[in-house]
């Protein structure tokens, strides 16, 4: 799979899960350019899955204190990586 795929994985799997996180949302590109940003967080798993590494950097984002983050790196194979830019 190629990382522009799980992306909009990731992305599907933000619109579809309705969870704990909802308080904190995934954004594109164009509209974090509208957003103030406030660091970075960054995920890794083994064996995991795209609705695992959103639910993770959800709420990570959430715990400190963000109201959105961009995935800007995912990384697959058996160890899973996903950085994420966080957003006020």
């Amino acid at each position: 799979m190629n990382t522009k795929y799980l992306i909009a994985s990731l992305g599907l799997a933000s619109v579809l899960s309705f969870g704990a996180n909802a308080a904190v949302h995934q954004v594109n590109a164009q509209e974090a350019q509208n957003l103030q940003s406030m660091g970075s967080i960054s995920v890794s798993q083994i064996g995991s899955s795209p609705m695992d590494m959103r639910q993770e950097l959800a709420a990570k984002a959430e715990k400190a204190g963000a109201s959105s983050y961009r995935v800007v790196e995912l990384k697959e194979g058996s160890q899973w990586h996903a950085t994420a830019e966080l957003y006020k």
